[in-house]
């Protein structure tokens, strides 16, 4: 692991989903909204204990091209439906994934210290967005969750054409964001997107490591978003 120059640095690359914008506390909010609708035999805290990790291993899928946009929305829900011994017929199931992407930007649930860290940086830094989360979808929750102001860009994978951890997601951020490499930092969730994606691409990065678990490999890691402010 090589030193970070933080002193050089002057453009923050920010992920969304599970690192500023809390995705699974919003989605718990809502699947209640949807599934009021419903007389399902389960309650939300069982299907999201199903939901989370089938979500997580399909999203990893559609990274790297190797499921669709469609595929994702379906199956994640689909597969938790059927652990669940709930055999719904698709269009029901395209129903609800439907009404989920309508109804999760409408909550703005986000990390503790979202906020106070923003206010903190957007004097000394020039913050941005790269994610890899549906174009429509994430404008809302950045305009919902009233952040949308801290960034000076937003990089999303819909526009770029392509996902992290693909290099040219972070060569489009940066060329949006007017950055060199040397003076970029990217921070996110994902070892494999975030931090993996953009060493190989020559930036420094850091691993927000909200659910503090076991790393192999030497990166820099922060368990809480204020601890941002002790390095930059």
């Amino acid at each position: 692991m090589k030193n970070i120059d933080f002193k050089q640095k002057k453009h923050l690359f920010f992920d969304l989903d599970h690192t500023l914008w809390d995705f699974d506390k919003n989605s718990a909010v809502a699947f209640d909204v949807i599934f009021n609708e419903y007389n399902f035999p389960f309650t939300t805290d069982q299907f999201l204990e199903q939901y989370i990790p089938r979500n997580q291993y399909y999203w990893k899928l559609y990274q790297v091209d190797k499921i669709s946009q469609q595929e994702l929305r379906f199956k994640r829900l689909n597969d938790v439906f059927e652990i669940l011994n709930v055999i719904l017929p698709k269009a029901v199931v395209d129903t609800i994934s439907d009404q989920y992407i309508e109804f999760l930007p409408n909550n703005n649930h986000l990390f503790e210290g979202t906020i106070e860290l923003l206010e903190y940086l957007k004097p000394k830094y020039n913050l941005h967005i790269v994610t890899n989360g549906f174009h429509i979808v994430q404008d809302k929750k950045l305009e919902n969750s009233k952040i949308k102001h801290y960034f000076t860009s937003i990089t999303n994978s819909e526009l770029a054409g392509v996902k992290k951890p693909h290099p040219n997601i972070f060569d489009y951020a940066l060329s949006l964001a007017k950055a060199s490499k040397a003076e970029s930092i990217m921070i996110g969730d994902s070892l494999e997107a975030d931090v993996d994606g953009a060493l190989e691409y020559g930036i420094d990065a850091i691993f927000f490591n909200e659910q503090k678990i076991q790393v192999d490999k030497k990166v820099f890691q922060i368990n809480h978003l204020l601890e941002l402010k002790n390095m930059l």
